[in-house]
Protein backbone atom coordinates (compact mmCIF):
# COMPACT_ATOMS: atom_id res chain seq x y z
CA UNK A 1 0.00 0.00 0.00
CA UNK A 2 0.88 3.63 -0.97
CA UNK A 3 2.24 5.64 1.98
CA UNK A 4 -0.14 8.64 2.77
CA UNK A 5 -3.16 6.49 1.90
CA UNK A 6 -5.40 5.53 5.12
CA UNK A 7 -5.88 1.37 5.14
CA UNK A 8 -9.69 -0.11 5.14
CA UNK A 9 -8.83 -0.98 9.04
CA UNK A 10 -8.42 2.82 10.25
CA UNK A 11 -11.57 3.47 8.02
CA UNK A 12 -13.64 0.95 10.31
CA UNK A 13 -12.31 2.11 13.27
CA UNK A 14 -13.08 5.94 12.23
CA UNK A 15 -16.81 5.09 11.40
CA UNK A 16 -17.01 2.85 14.59
CA UNK A 17 -15.82 5.79 16.79
CA UNK A 18 -18.40 8.26 14.54
CA UNK A 19 -21.41 5.71 15.37
CA UNK A 20 -20.46 5.48 19.57
CA UNK A 21 -20.14 9.31 19.36
CA UNK A 22 -23.90 9.81 17.57
CA UNK A 23 -25.19 6.92 20.58
CA UNK A 24 -25.87 8.75 23.63
CA UNK A 25 -25.47 5.63 25.89
CA UNK A 26 -21.72 5.31 24.62
CA UNK A 27 -21.18 8.50 25.53
CA UNK A 28 -22.54 8.04 28.95
CA UNK A 29 -19.79 4.74 29.21
CA UNK A 30 -16.99 6.88 27.61
CA UNK A 31 -17.46 9.40 30.12
CA UNK A 32 -17.28 7.41 32.62
CA UNK A 33 -13.68 5.92 31.57
CA UNK A 34 -12.71 9.29 31.51
CA UNK A 35 -13.72 10.86 34.98
CA UNK A 36 -11.17 8.89 36.00
CA UNK A 37 -8.50 10.16 34.23
CA UNK A 38 -9.06 13.46 35.17
CA UNK A 39 -9.14 13.06 38.31
CA UNK A 40 -5.68 11.41 38.24
CA UNK A 41 -4.21 14.51 36.44
CA UNK A 42 -5.86 16.59 39.13
CA UNK A 43 -4.39 14.85 41.66
CA UNK A 44 -1.00 14.91 39.64
CA UNK A 45 -1.46 18.69 38.90
CA UNK A 46 -1.91 19.31 43.07
CA UNK A 47 1.05 17.37 44.32
CA UNK A 48 3.30 19.03 41.79
CA UNK A 49 1.40 22.68 42.71
CA UNK A 50 2.58 21.52 46.55
CA UNK A 51 6.01 20.34 45.78
CA UNK A 52 6.85 23.45 44.32
CA UNK A 53 5.41 25.74 46.41
CA UNK A 54 6.83 24.06 49.93
CA UNK A 55 10.30 24.04 48.03
CA UNK A 56 10.13 27.43 47.42
CA UNK A 57 9.37 28.06 50.88
CA UNK A 58 12.30 26.04 51.82
CA UNK A 59 14.41 28.54 49.65
CA UNK A 60 13.15 31.37 51.01
CA UNK A 61 13.51 30.05 54.66
CA UNK A 62 17.48 29.28 54.01
CA UNK A 63 18.04 32.73 52.27
CA UNK A 64 16.68 34.45 55.52
CA UNK A 65 18.66 32.64 57.25
CA UNK A 66 21.67 33.20 55.51
CA UNK A 67 20.83 37.30 55.77
CA UNK A 68 24.33 38.13 57.77
CA UNK A 69 22.73 41.20 59.41
CA UNK A 70 19.58 38.55 60.98
CA UNK A 71 20.88 36.98 63.37
CA UNK A 72 17.47 35.90 64.85
CA UNK A 73 17.19 33.38 61.66
CA UNK A 74 20.40 31.53 62.60
CA UNK A 75 19.45 28.36 62.25
CA UNK A 76 21.76 26.68 65.00
CA UNK A 77 23.72 27.79 67.82
CA UNK A 78 26.75 29.74 67.55
CA UNK A 79 28.59 26.43 69.41
CA UNK A 80 27.33 23.89 67.22
CA UNK A 81 29.04 25.60 64.23
CA UNK A 82 32.63 26.05 66.01
CA UNK A 83 32.64 22.45 67.18
CA UNK A 84 35.55 21.48 64.67
CA UNK A 85 37.90 24.17 66.37
CA UNK A 86 39.60 24.03 69.87
CA UNK A 87 37.95 26.03 72.31
CA UNK A 88 41.43 27.59 73.02
CA UNK A 89 42.15 28.94 69.71
CA UNK A 90 38.89 30.94 69.17
CA UNK A 91 39.39 34.93 68.59
CA UNK A 92 35.69 36.52 68.73
CA UNK A 93 36.58 39.88 68.27
CA UNK A 94 38.50 41.82 66.58
CA UNK A 95 39.91 45.69 66.36
CA UNK A 96 40.70 48.22 63.88
CA UNK A 97 44.60 48.80 64.78
CA UNK A 98 47.28 48.84 61.96
CA UNK A 99 49.48 46.13 62.34
CA UNK A 100 53.37 46.18 60.57
CA UNK A 101 54.18 43.58 58.20
CA UNK A 102 57.38 42.45 60.28
CA UNK A 103 58.95 43.62 63.72
CA UNK A 104 62.27 42.88 65.09
CA UNK A 105 62.91 39.82 67.87
CA UNK A 106 62.83 42.27 70.29
CA UNK A 107 59.19 43.34 69.73
CA UNK A 108 57.77 39.88 69.19
CA UNK A 109 58.73 39.22 72.35
CA UNK A 110 57.91 41.92 74.16
CA UNK A 111 54.56 41.89 72.66
CA UNK A 112 52.21 44.25 71.17
CA UNK A 113 50.63 46.64 73.86
CA UNK A 114 47.32 48.35 72.61
CA UNK A 115 48.01 52.04 73.50
CA UNK A 116 44.61 53.51 71.50
CA UNK A 117 41.42 52.71 73.41
CA UNK A 118 39.11 55.02 71.81
CA UNK A 119 37.43 55.49 68.21
CA UNK A 120 36.88 58.11 65.98
CA UNK A 121 35.08 57.63 62.72
CA UNK A 122 34.08 60.37 60.41
CA UNK A 123 32.55 60.31 57.22
CA UNK A 124 34.69 62.75 54.67
CA UNK A 125 34.72 64.63 51.60
CA UNK A 126 37.50 66.38 50.10
CA UNK A 127 35.80 69.76 50.12
CA UNK A 128 35.94 69.37 54.17
CA UNK A 129 39.71 68.50 53.67
CA UNK A 130 41.12 71.28 56.14
CA UNK A 131 38.60 70.86 58.62
CA UNK A 132 38.91 67.15 59.16
CA UNK A 133 42.43 67.75 59.19
CA UNK A 134 42.41 69.83 61.94
CA UNK A 135 40.16 67.40 63.62
CA UNK A 136 42.11 64.53 63.48
CA UNK A 137 45.18 66.17 64.66
CA UNK A 138 43.37 66.93 68.14
CA UNK A 139 42.07 63.36 68.68
CA UNK A 140 45.42 60.92 67.15
CA UNK A 141 47.75 62.66 70.12
CA UNK A 142 45.39 61.50 72.62
CA UNK A 143 45.88 58.01 71.15
CA UNK A 144 42.76 57.34 69.58
CA UNK A 145 41.99 55.32 66.20
CA UNK A 146 41.04 57.13 63.42
CA UNK A 147 38.53 55.75 60.33
CA UNK A 148 37.78 58.08 58.05
CA UNK A 149 34.31 56.88 55.43
CA UNK A 150 35.68 58.60 52.51
CA UNK A 151 31.78 59.20 50.40
CA UNK A 152 33.18 60.78 47.40
CA UNK A 153 35.45 58.38 46.51
CA UNK A 154 38.48 60.86 46.72
CA UNK A 155 40.43 59.02 49.22
CA UNK A 156 43.85 59.33 47.41
CA UNK A 157 44.01 63.35 47.66
CA UNK A 158 44.37 62.68 51.24
CA UNK A 159 48.00 60.81 51.10
CA UNK A 160 49.66 64.55 51.64
CA UNK A 161 48.63 65.13 54.95
CA UNK A 162 50.73 63.81 58.04
CA UNK A 163 48.75 61.59 59.10
CA UNK A 164 46.89 59.98 56.55
CA UNK A 165 49.13 56.58 56.92
CA UNK A 166 48.12 56.42 60.59
CA UNK A 167 44.31 56.38 59.63
CA UNK A 168 42.25 53.85 58.28
CA UNK A 169 40.18 54.71 54.95
CA UNK A 170 37.46 52.84 53.91
CA UNK A 171 35.64 54.41 50.35
CA UNK A 172 31.75 53.88 48.88
CA UNK A 173 30.35 56.32 46.61
CA UNK A 174 27.70 58.22 48.35
CA UNK A 175 27.32 56.27 51.49
CA UNK A 176 26.09 57.95 54.94
CA UNK A 177 27.61 57.83 58.36
CA UNK A 178 24.87 55.10 59.29
CA UNK A 179 25.63 53.19 56.38
CA UNK A 180 28.99 52.80 57.10
CA UNK A 181 28.87 52.37 61.01
CA UNK A 182 26.65 49.29 60.57
CA UNK A 183 29.11 47.76 57.79
CA UNK A 184 32.44 48.54 59.28
CA UNK A 185 31.94 49.32 63.06
CA UNK A 186 30.57 46.36 64.30
CA UNK A 187 30.19 45.73 68.32
CA UNK A 188 32.82 42.41 67.90
CA UNK A 189 35.61 44.80 66.26
CA UNK A 190 35.52 47.74 68.49
CA UNK A 191 35.08 45.73 71.68
CA UNK A 192 38.17 46.83 72.43
CA UNK A 193 37.79 50.86 72.39
CA UNK A 194 36.11 52.60 75.73
CA UNK A 195 34.50 54.89 73.50
CA UNK A 196 33.37 55.60 69.83
CA UNK A 197 33.26 58.77 68.68
CA UNK A 198 30.66 59.40 65.49
CA UNK A 199 30.59 62.70 63.99
CA UNK A 200 30.22 64.76 61.44
CA UNK A 201 32.86 66.71 59.20
CA UNK A 202 31.68 69.84 59.99
CA UNK A 203 32.45 70.49 62.85
CA UNK A 204 34.74 72.67 64.65
CA UNK A 205 37.30 71.62 67.31
CA UNK A 206 38.81 74.74 68.40
CA UNK A 207 37.59 74.54 71.52
CA UNK A 208 37.50 70.93 72.46
CA UNK A 209 40.13 68.76 73.96
CA UNK A 210 39.13 64.80 73.66
CA UNK A 211 41.08 63.76 77.04
CA UNK A 212 39.28 66.81 79.10
CA UNK A 213 36.07 65.62 77.08
CA UNK A 214 36.25 61.66 78.42
CA UNK A 215 37.58 63.00 82.06
CA UNK A 216 34.22 64.87 82.32
CA UNK A 217 32.23 62.00 80.53
CA UNK A 218 33.81 59.42 83.01
CA UNK A 219 33.29 60.91 85.60
CA UNK A 220 29.33 61.92 85.65
CA UNK A 221 29.02 58.48 84.25
CA UNK A 222 27.67 59.44 80.67
CA UNK A 223 27.22 56.58 78.53
CA UNK A 224 25.78 58.43 75.84
CA UNK A 225 26.86 61.86 75.34
CA UNK A 226 28.14 65.10 72.96
CA UNK A 227 29.96 68.03 73.04
CA UNK A 228 27.63 71.03 73.63
CA UNK A 229 27.62 73.45 70.05
CA UNK A 230 28.46 77.08 70.13
CA UNK A 231 25.65 79.36 70.07
CA UNK A 232 27.59 80.83 67.20
CA UNK A 233 27.28 77.67 65.07
CA UNK A 234 25.21 77.71 61.88
CA UNK A 235 22.74 74.76 62.16
CA UNK A 236 21.19 74.25 65.66
CA UNK A 237 18.20 71.87 65.42
CA UNK A 238 17.45 71.42 69.27
CA UNK A 239 18.09 73.68 72.42
CA UNK A 240 19.28 71.08 74.21
CA UNK A 241 22.43 70.79 72.23
CA UNK A 242 23.15 74.41 73.18
CA UNK A 243 26.24 75.76 75.41
CA UNK A 244 25.45 76.93 78.68
CA UNK A 245 28.49 79.45 79.56
CA UNK A 246 28.34 78.17 83.59
CA UNK A 247 27.98 74.69 83.39
CA UNK A 248 30.45 71.42 83.26
CA UNK A 249 27.80 69.50 81.61
CA UNK A 250 23.86 69.65 81.73
CA UNK A 251 21.13 66.74 80.81
CA UNK A 252 18.07 68.30 80.22
CA UNK A 253 16.65 72.06 78.67
CA UNK A 254 14.04 74.35 79.70
CA UNK A 255 11.82 75.48 77.66
CA UNK A 256 9.14 78.12 78.29
CA UNK A 257 7.47 79.27 74.93
CA UNK A 258 6.73 77.26 71.67
CA UNK A 259 5.01 74.49 71.24
CA UNK A 260 7.09 71.72 72.61
CA UNK A 261 8.05 73.11 76.54
CA UNK A 262 10.49 71.51 78.99
CA UNK A 263 10.52 71.87 82.59
CA UNK A 264 11.85 70.05 85.52
CA UNK A 265 9.20 67.35 85.22
CA UNK A 266 10.19 66.57 81.81
CA UNK A 267 11.08 62.94 81.11
CA UNK A 268 11.17 62.62 77.12
CA UNK A 269 13.80 63.75 74.38
CA UNK A 270 14.33 65.81 73.10
CA UNK A 271 13.56 67.90 76.64
CA UNK A 272 15.96 65.06 78.83
CA UNK A 273 17.89 61.54 77.88
CA UNK A 274 18.55 63.46 74.02
CA UNK A 275 21.82 63.74 71.91
CA UNK A 276 21.94 64.99 68.48
CA UNK A 277 23.05 62.61 65.28
CA UNK A 278 25.87 64.37 64.22
CA UNK A 279 28.34 63.96 66.92
CA UNK A 280 27.33 61.60 69.37
CA UNK A 281 30.17 59.69 71.95
CA UNK A 282 28.79 56.11 72.70
CA UNK A 283 30.53 54.14 75.68
CA UNK A 284 31.34 50.26 74.55
CA UNK A 285 27.82 48.80 76.18
CA UNK A 286 25.78 51.68 74.35
CA UNK A 287 27.64 50.95 70.92
CA UNK A 288 26.59 47.40 71.14
CA UNK A 289 22.92 48.67 71.83
CA UNK A 290 23.34 51.27 69.34
CA UNK A 291 24.64 49.12 67.05
CA UNK A 292 21.69 46.53 67.03
CA UNK A 293 19.43 49.63 66.40
CA UNK A 294 20.84 51.28 63.35
CA UNK A 295 18.59 50.21 60.41
CA UNK A 296 20.39 47.91 57.87
CA UNK A 297 18.25 49.66 55.24
CA UNK A 298 17.60 53.10 56.39
CA UNK A 299 20.70 54.93 55.81
CA UNK A 300 20.01 58.26 57.31
CA UNK A 301 19.20 57.64 60.90
CA UNK A 302 16.73 59.82 61.12
CA UNK A 303 14.12 59.07 64.59
CA UNK A 304 17.17 57.55 65.95
CA UNK A 305 18.09 59.90 68.16
CA UNK A 306 14.83 60.07 69.92
CA UNK A 307 15.47 56.31 70.48
CA UNK A 308 19.06 57.03 71.71
CA UNK A 309 18.37 56.79 75.56
CA UNK A 310 16.86 53.11 75.22
CA UNK A 311 20.39 52.09 74.88
CA UNK A 312 21.50 54.38 77.36
CA UNK A 313 21.92 51.47 80.21
CA UNK A 314 19.83 52.62 82.91
CA UNK A 315 18.44 56.68 83.25
CA UNK A 316 18.71 58.13 80.47
CA UNK A 317 17.42 61.58 82.51
CA UNK A 318 21.00 60.21 84.17
CA UNK A 319 23.36 58.34 81.59
CA UNK A 320 22.45 60.79 78.24
CA UNK A 321 24.15 64.26 78.37
CA UNK A 322 25.97 67.29 77.17
CA UNK A 323 29.50 68.61 77.66
CA UNK A 324 29.63 72.20 77.98
CA UNK A 325 33.02 72.81 79.12
CA UNK A 326 34.68 71.11 75.83
CA UNK A 327 32.15 72.44 73.01
CA UNK A 328 32.12 72.60 69.22
CA UNK A 329 30.97 74.34 66.09
CA UNK A 330 28.59 73.10 63.56
CA UNK A 331 29.40 75.06 60.29
CA UNK A 332 26.28 73.24 58.90
CA UNK A 333 27.78 72.42 55.20
CA UNK A 334 26.25 69.75 53.34
CA UNK A 335 28.59 67.80 50.68
CA UNK A 336 27.12 64.59 50.40
CA UNK A 337 25.44 63.36 48.01
CA UNK A 338 27.29 66.55 45.68
CA UNK A 339 28.87 63.85 42.86
CA UNK A 340 25.25 62.11 42.37
CA UNK A 341 24.16 62.81 38.76
CA UNK A 342 20.63 63.45 37.69
CA UNK A 343 18.65 61.50 35.73
CA UNK A 344 15.62 61.64 33.32
CA UNK A 345 13.27 60.78 36.35
CA UNK A 346 14.92 63.74 38.40
CA UNK A 347 11.73 65.98 39.71
CA UNK A 348 11.93 69.37 37.83
CA UNK A 349 12.05 70.96 41.51
CA UNK A 350 15.10 69.36 41.99
CA UNK A 351 16.77 70.72 38.81
CA UNK A 352 18.40 74.55 39.19
CA UNK A 353 19.71 76.77 36.72
CA UNK A 354 22.41 78.85 37.56
CA UNK A 355 23.11 82.38 35.80
CA UNK A 356 25.62 80.78 33.50
CA UNK A 357 22.89 78.44 31.90
CA UNK A 358 24.64 75.74 33.10
CA UNK A 359 21.74 72.93 34.88
CA UNK A 360 22.46 71.36 38.42
CA UNK A 361 21.20 68.91 40.30
CA UNK A 362 19.96 70.13 44.03
CA UNK A 363 20.64 66.84 45.72
CA UNK A 364 19.51 68.27 48.95
CA UNK A 365 15.85 68.07 48.45
CA UNK A 366 15.98 64.57 47.01
CA UNK A 367 18.20 63.79 50.63
CA UNK A 368 15.57 65.56 52.46
CA UNK A 369 12.67 63.30 51.02
CA UNK A 370 14.29 60.11 51.58
CA UNK A 371 15.07 60.99 54.80
CA UNK A 372 11.93 61.61 55.79
CA UNK A 373 10.33 58.64 54.42
CA UNK A 374 13.01 56.30 55.98
CA UNK A 375 11.26 58.36 59.55
CA UNK A 376 8.14 57.30 58.54
CA UNK A 377 9.50 53.62 58.09
CA UNK A 378 11.89 53.81 61.34
CA UNK A 379 8.53 54.94 63.50
CA UNK A 380 6.41 52.18 62.32
CA UNK A 381 8.84 49.38 62.53
CA UNK A 382 9.58 50.75 66.59
CA UNK A 383 5.59 50.76 66.66
CA UNK A 384 5.59 47.03 65.56
CA UNK A 385 8.00 45.91 67.41
CA UNK A 386 7.01 47.27 70.32
CA UNK A 387 3.24 45.21 69.60
CA UNK A 388 5.08 42.18 68.98
CA UNK A 389 7.22 41.90 71.48
CA UNK A 390 5.04 41.28 74.50
CA UNK A 391 7.74 40.36 76.83
CA UNK A 392 9.50 44.17 76.38
CA UNK A 393 8.55 46.49 78.84
CA UNK A 394 8.58 49.92 78.02
CA UNK A 395 11.22 51.68 80.83
CA UNK A 396 10.27 54.98 80.61
CA UNK A 397 5.98 54.70 80.26
CA UNK A 398 4.00 55.80 82.96
CA UNK A 399 2.75 52.59 83.49
CA UNK A 400 6.46 50.49 83.48
CA UNK A 401 7.47 53.59 86.53
CA UNK A 402 4.49 53.28 88.94
CA UNK A 403 5.05 49.81 88.82
CA UNK A 404 8.68 50.65 89.68
CA UNK A 405 7.80 52.50 92.47
CA UNK A 406 5.17 50.38 94.11
CA UNK A 407 7.87 47.62 93.81
CA UNK A 408 10.09 49.95 95.60
CA UNK A 409 7.45 50.92 98.24
CA UNK A 410 6.87 47.17 98.70
CA UNK A 411 10.64 46.37 98.69
CA UNK A 412 11.12 48.75 101.97
CA UNK A 413 7.48 47.99 103.40
CA UNK A 414 9.75 44.30 103.58
CA UNK A 415 12.90 45.71 105.06
CA UNK A 416 10.80 47.34 107.62
CA UNK A 417 9.41 44.47 108.01
CA UNK A 418 12.13 41.63 108.04
CA UNK A 419 14.15 44.55 110.55
CA UNK A 420 11.29 44.52 113.13
CA UNK A 421 10.83 40.93 113.12
CA UNK A 422 14.53 40.26 114.17
CA UNK A 423 14.83 43.23 116.52
CA UNK A 424 11.77 41.38 118.19
CA UNK A 425 13.64 38.36 118.27
CA UNK A 426 16.65 39.86 119.69
CA UNK A 427 14.33 41.27 122.67
CA UNK A 428 13.10 37.76 123.64
CA UNK A 429 16.18 36.08 123.40
CA UNK A 430 17.43 38.92 125.71
CA UNK A 431 14.63 38.55 128.28
CA UNK A 432 15.48 34.60 127.96
CA UNK A 433 19.25 35.16 129.16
Amino acid sequence: MEHGLPSMKSIKSLKSFVKRRNNPQDVGKSGWKVKPFLALICTALLIFWYRTTNIQFEETELEEADYPFDMAMESEPVDAKLKGLPRGILQPRSDLELKPLWSSNSLRAKGVEMTNRNLLAVPVGIKQKGNVDAMVKKFLPANFTVVLFHYDGNMDKWWDLEWSSKAIHIVAQNQTKWWFAKRFLHPDVVSIYDYVFLWDEDLGVENFTPERYLKIVKVEGLEISQPALDRNSTEIHHKITLRSKTKKFHRRVYINRGTKKCSNTSEDPPCTGFVEGMAPVFSRAAWFCTWNLIQNDLVHGWGMDMKLGYCAQGDRKMKVGIVDREYIFHQGIQTLGESVQSDKKTRARDVRTNRHGHTTFDSRTSIRRQSTWELQRFEERWKKAVEEDKNWIDPFSSSSKTKQKSNSVSNRRLKRGNTRRVKHKRSQETVTA
